[in-house]
């Protein structure tokens, strides 16, 4: 089932170790203290470790080190379900912290370090933390990798749900491009917090 989903990785790198297993190892490698021989052991060969090794960095407590061991393993992210599942739970006490990395990362070459900070944007700064110009940021990117329009995609449908009333210009002045635009209109029509209205209303600026 990994394999069809992760269309991009290797076959040959996947051993079959599930999810909840690999968050388990994580927990108690955390626990017992002894991960930075790990994470230090980059590239990695199988898809299991670098699954493991973004849950290790997800549940690391220091912000300092937590964004040390993120940086150094962000360029060798090479897929989206690595991508997306890595997600450090410190990050929501340093919001500030946070942001400044984000521009960064939205600044990057590379397909996978752009998706997580538009990740990270949808993810810490679509609620109580929300100022139009985050979806400002993320309007601007232009890409010509399938894994950041669909993550460009995903926010706009999120945000939508969100935050219809900031985000809906976005999508009547089309400041996407048109697969993204529309990509993300049909994420909203499918989500269950556009209003049946919205949804008619999002169908008719398709493009």
């Amino acid at each position: 089932m990994q394999i069809k989903i992760i269309p991009n990785v290797n076959p040959e790198s996947i051993i079959g170790v599930r999810t909840p297993e690999l968050k388990t190892m994580a927990k108690e490698i955390l626990k017992a203290g002894n991960y930075k021989d790990f994470l230090g052991a980059l590239p990695h060969k199988y898809f299991e470790e670098n699954q493991l090794h973004a849950f290790i960095i997800s549940g690391i407590k220091d912000l300092n080190d937590c964004m040390e061991e993120l940086e150094k393993f962000l360029p060798y992210v090479d897929n989206w379900a690595t991508c997306d599942q890595m997600s450090p739970k410190i990050f929501k006490k340093h919001k500030e912290e946070l942001f400044i990395h984000i521009k960064e990362w939205l600044s990057s070459e590379k397909t996978y370090t752009i998706r997580f900070g538009v990740g990270m944007l949808m993810e810490h700064f679509l609620d109580e933390d929300y100022d139009s110009k985050y979806p400002e940021m993320v309007a601007k990117l232009r890409s010509e990798e399938y894994y950041v329009n669909m993550m460009i995609a995903w926010y706009f449908a999120t945000a939508l749900a969100k935050q219809y009333e900031s985000i809906l210009p976005f999508i009547e002045e089309k400041r996407l491009d048109d697969w993204t635009h529309n990509k993300a209109i049909q994420k909203s029509v499918e989500s269950r917090r556009i209003t049946d209205e919205q949804k008619k209303y999002l169908k008719s600026l398709k493009v």
